[in-house]
C-alpha cells in the first residue's frame, strides 16, 4: 500500500490536467472493419477530456497516409495568438485490429494508444487513449472529433453515451473552443 501511495504521489503531479483513475485501463470496443485510408484527412477537436498538452483553442489534426499501416499526424492549436504545430507518426499496431492505432509525437517516446472507438469517416469520430501505471491506476484521454468545427448536440450526446457504455468516465469532458479560428489560421 505504501508503494502505491508513493507512486501516486510521484505520478499525479505530472498529470495535473489529465484524468487519473484507480485500476487498469478499460477495454473499450473499437470500430469494426476500420479503414485507415478513409480516416485520413482533417479532424477538428469538438470535445475532450482535459489534456496538459492541449492548452489552446482551434485544435485540429491532419492525418496523412504514409503506407498502408502508417501515417503522419500534424496537430495544431492557437495559443496566446500564436499558431503551434507538432508532427507525429502513427501506426496500425495490430493488422487484425486496425482501429487500435498507436501515435507518437517524439522519437524517444513509445507509441501511445490512439483507439478509434467509432467513426462514420465523413462527420465524426470518437478516439480514446489510456495508459496504465503499473496497473495501479491509469490516465486516459478521450476526444470527440468532427470534419467541421461543430457537431449537433444530439451527436455529442450519443458520443458521450458510447464512451460511458465502454466504462470511460467522461464526466470531466469539456467542449473545445473552435470559434474565430478561420480568421487566424
Amino acid at each position: 500500500m505504501k508503494l502505491s501511495l508513493l507512486l501516486a504521489a510521484f505520478f499525479l503531479p505530472l498529470m495535473r490536467a489529465q484524468v487519473p483513475h484507480w485500476g487498469p485501463c478499460p477495454e473499450p470496443t473499437v470500430q469494426t472493419a476500420f479503414n485507415l485510408r478513409q480516416f485520413m484527412g482533417r479532424w477538428f477537436e469538438v470535445a475532450k477530456l482535459p489534456a496538459q498538452f492541449e492548452k489552446g483553442r482551434c485544435i485540429e489534426t491532419n492525418f496523412t497516409l504514409r503506407t498502408d499501416t502508417s501515417f503522419t499526424a500534424v496537430s495544431s492549436e492557437l495559443l496566446k495568438g500564436e499558431l503551434r504545430k507538432i508532427e507525429g507518426v502513427g501506426v496500425v499496431e495490430d493488422p487484425k485490429n486496425p482501429a487500435k492505432l498507436g501515435i507518437s509525437f517524439s522519437y524517444v517516446l513509445p507509441y501511445s494508444p490512439y483507439w478509434v472507438l467509432s467513426t462514420d469517416y465523413v462527420n465524426s469520430a470518437l478516439v480514446y487513449s489510456c495508459t496504465d501505471i503499473l496497473r495501479l491506476f491509469h490516465v486516459d484521454f478521450a476526444w470527440i472529433l468532427s470534419r467541421s468545427r461543430t457537431l449537433p448536440e444530439s451527436t455529442i450526446q450519443k458520443s458521450l453515451e458510447v464512451f460511458s457504455n465502454n466504462n470511460i468516465d467522461v464526466t470531466r469532458m469539456v467542449t473545445s473552443k473552435q470559434q474565430g479560428c478561420d480568421k487566424t489560421l
